[in-house]
């Protein structure tokens, strides 16, 4: 709690390029926070590293997805947007608390065996030990709740173990975060596979929107967008899984209902139905790639707000460092 709000935390890793997806399933959403919560929205480039990057790319998909923050309507002025690894505390934390977790924790982590599945060549212990960090993230700022997808729960019940476990030694230390239950964003699917969600490591190009997409390659991609053979435009996830994800994708950007939508295309064929939503993902998506094109005019003003975000990041971090590192008996500090 700081002040009279609760605080949450969230973050986004980066790597890749941002999908319509990471944008109307969770980015757009944060921006309704901001006035509810005192927020702390990081940039995750730590975690990046658990798989190998080219060092230039990091710094400037870093860069670019601080200032899509930003773009999407994050003031820096209300919510704390900042670089993990510009915090110190993020790395000390998860060092304390990886002597709070247990090997058969870890091990039981489903993104781990997914992970390692797929970078066999580099198994490495932060990709093991990944959960620790996020956990440190998250009680660094004493957060009270947590914005997360399913695939991520797990992360967080590991969380609420792992701070449990340390207050029921040291005393009320942690606030023990709970999931953010609120409006659920939309969950935007793959448009070449319906089956599984739109994800920026696809390597199907035509599979994902992403946010910074031309007008032109939004139509054709979404053109190309799988659909059936049923031939109306319903809502049936049973036997139109393509047609449900493009009524989902449509609903999000224009507000819509789906008996709404389902009403508007009543009669019409999918290729009227597949031009209107692209129209509505390259209008939805335009204010922001102009604040986005703007920003990247504005090199000082980005450069202040990583320098202001940091300060207040390392600020609020270090309340909580200091009291754990206290706790666990390290020597105190001589200023």
């Amino acid at each position: 709690m700081i002040g009279d709000k609760k605080v949450l935390f969230s973050g986004m890793q980066a790597t890749g390029n941002l999908t319509i997806g990471n944008y109307l399933g969770a980015l757009s959403n944060w921006v309704k926070l901001s006035d509810e919560y005192e927020c702390f929205y990081s940039v995750v480039d730590m975690h990046s590293i658990t798989v190998r990057q080219d060092p230039a790319e990091l710094r400037s998909r870093a860069r670019k997805l601080l200032s899509l923050y930003i773009a999407a309507g994050l003031d820096p002025e209300k919510n704390c947007i900042y670089y993990q690894s510009h915090v110190s505390g993020h790395a000390e934390l998860a060092w304390i608390l990886n002597c709070f977790t247990y090997m058969g924790e870890l091990s039981r982590m489903t993104q781990f065996k997914d992970k390692s599945s797929k970078h066999a060549d580099n198994i490495n212990a932060g990709l093991f030990t990944y959960p620790v960090l996020m956990a440190a993230d998250i009680l660094l700022y004493q957060a009270d709740v947590v914005p997360v997808g399913i695939d991520q729960m797990q992360h967080l019940e590991l969380t609420r173990d792992i701070a449990q476990r340390f207050n029921a030694i040291y005393g009320d230390v942690f606030t023990v975060p709970e999931p953010y239950i609120g409006k659920v964003g939309a969950k935007i699917m793959s448009l070449q596979d319906p089956s599984k969600k739109m994800s920026k490591s696809d390597e199907n190009p035509n599979a994902s929107v992403y946010l910074m997409d031309d007008p032109d390659t939004i139509m054709r991609k979404f053109k190309r967008a799988v659909t059936d053979s049923v031939g109306v435009v319903k809502h049936d996830e049973e036997n139109q899984s393509g047609i449900c994800n493009l009524i989902d994708i449509y609903s999000a950007c224009t507000g819509m209902s789906v008996e709404a939508i389902e009403t508007e295309f009543e009669g019409k064929g999918y290729g009227d139905f597949k031009t209107k939503v692209g129209e509505s993902v390259v209008e939805k998506l335009r204010p922001l790639q102009e604040k986005m094109a703007d920003l990247e005019k504005n090199k000082d003003y980005i450069d202040s707000v990583i320098k202001n975000n940091a300060e207040k990041a390392q600020y609020f971090s270090n309340k909580t460092l200091r009291k754990v590192q206290k706790k666990v008996g390290f020597p105190e500090r001589i200023r």
